[in-house]
């Protein structure tokens, strides 16, 4: 490769990036990003691009947000990090009253883990105790519906059901069971998610019924299913579920990693459906973009369930050598604060508002449209029919070169911006959106 700087050279050298063919880097090399400045950030030779995937969805206040690195630069010369086993520390309590506070009732206990794919690992083994304590280990089986994605370790991988993650693995996984799930854009019902009544919930319904002996939880991810392409789902679909698990002694896991902390304009999705789980995943947004963190949230319930003599072997052995750091959970507790200080739902119901008028004018008439589809500051344009291999891989890489982060989901293109940008900005993304489509369709013809 021609024309590479040190860094990138370096680069290529030694790292293996996630989720990339790196031969592709050959055409496209690494962008050395080396400073970033709320929606922006900046690479080695100047050149400045709005992050309008919120850095793989985790950037809710912009980068370098001068109260986070305040908090963070308090907070390291206080503690680092403690060892949690028998330990704590005054930022991972305060962060367990706010967030117990603002998550859906009942959730009053938190398990700390390091990443999302780690939380869902829990929430399974969690879910699958549980069970055997009180009386029923033939609950062993794990219900996901089709698109789901709940992270990449192993355990996750069994209850994901995209191929492209899953193909290779398939003989290392405990798959569970997936079900027919919410398909609106291509609904078998004739519906509309707006004000159908989740008539899709027939299948799950049926499975469920069937063997709800056996079932040990069902996992979901809350109103939006994120990598199968931003599909919002009817809430209607969310209180169904809720009853039936309910009745039959199976655990709501409610997978809200990339889509709590405001995205969907509720704190968290779950409660649009005005429910709440038995076990909650949280991660990406709880520490804004700046820390791997992830908590699993769980009832007094589930709680009980381990809590005994140390001899009855009711423990629940799974640890993080990082789990509760102190620096991750002060940034948590500062982000929590930001979205009480600073009327953080109303900023989102406002420029969500906006993104939806200037995405309907602005994409109404581009070419191979699909649908347009919005809940909070989530917005998803389905392109139908698209000619080329990898169209939205090729309209993110000339997107890149008008200022753009669009990193599409196959063809399906989202906007999942900071809460910091501003209107005209929301109209400058759309606006480069259109013209990357436009301009690579004219490469084709």
């Amino acid at each position: 490769m021609k024309n590479l700087s040190d860094l990138q050279k370096k680069d290529l050298e030694h790292i293996f990036h996630p989720c990339s063919q790196m031969k592709d880097y050959e055409q496209l090399p690494p962008m050395v990003i080396v400073k970033g400045d709320g929606l922006y950030v900046e690479d080695e030779f100047g050149n400045r691009y709005m992050d309008c995937v919120s850095s793989w969805w985790v950037n809710l206040f912009g980068h370098c947000n001068p109260r986070i690195n305040a908090a963070i630069k308090e907070q390291i010369d206080k503690l680092e990090h403690i060892i949690f086993a028998n330990f704590s520390h005054e930022a991972a309590i305060e962060l367990g009253e706010r967030l117990t506070a603002v998550a859906p009732k009942g959730l009053n206990k938190l398990i700390f883990t390091d990443n999302g794919s780690s939380s869902t690992e829990v929430a399974i083994k969690l879910s699958f105790q549980y069970h055997v304590q009180t009386g029923n280990p033939q609950k062993k089986t794990f219900v996901s519906i089709d698109g789901a994605y709940h992270g990449e370790t192993i355990g996750a991988l069994g209850v994901g059901n995209m191929d492209r993650f899953t193909d290779v693995y398939k003989p290392l996984l405990k798959e569970g069971v997936k079900v027919k799930g919410p398909d609106c854009f291509n609904c078998s019902f004739n519906k509309k998610r707006e004000n159908c009544n989740a008539e899709c919930f027939v299948y799950m319904e049926e499975y469920l019924k069937e063997n709800g002996d056996t079932i040990s939880g069902v996992i979901i991810e809350s109103m939006v299913q994120g990598v199968a392409g931003m599909r919002i789902y009817s809430p209607i679909y969310l209180k169904k579920l809720r009853v039936l698990t309910q009745k039959l002694n199976i655990h709501l896991i409610a997978d809200e990693i990339a889509m709590g902390f405001g995205r969907t304009g509720k704190m968290f999705a779950i409660e649009h459906a005005g429910v709440s789980p038995d076990i909650m995943c949280v991660g990406k947004g709880l520490t804004a973009g700046y820390f791997p963190m992830s908590i699993v949230l769980i009832t007094d319930k589930l709680y009980d369930a381990f809590y005994a003599d140390y001899s009855e072997g009711k423990s629940f052995l799974h640890s993080h050598s990082y789990s509760g750091n102190p620096i991750g959970c002060r940034i948590a507790v500062e982000t929590l604060k930001i979205f009480q200080e600073e009327n953080i739902l109303e900023v989102i119901k406002e420029k969500g508002d906006y993104l939806r008028k200037s995405a309907t004018e602005k994409l109404k008439d581009i070419p191979y449209f699909g649908e347009y589809r919005q809940i909070g500051l989530i917005g998803a344009i389905e392109l139908v029919g698209v000619p080329g291999e990898r169209a939205g891989y090729e309209i993110y890489k000339i997107a890149l070169k008008k200022g753009a982060i669009l990193r599409p989901l196959g063809n399906i293109v989202y906007f999942m911006p900071p809460y910091i940008i501003k209107r005209e900005e929301i109209d400058k993304m759309l606006d480069i959106f259109n013209e990357s489509l436009r301009e690579y369709l004219e490469t084709i013809e």
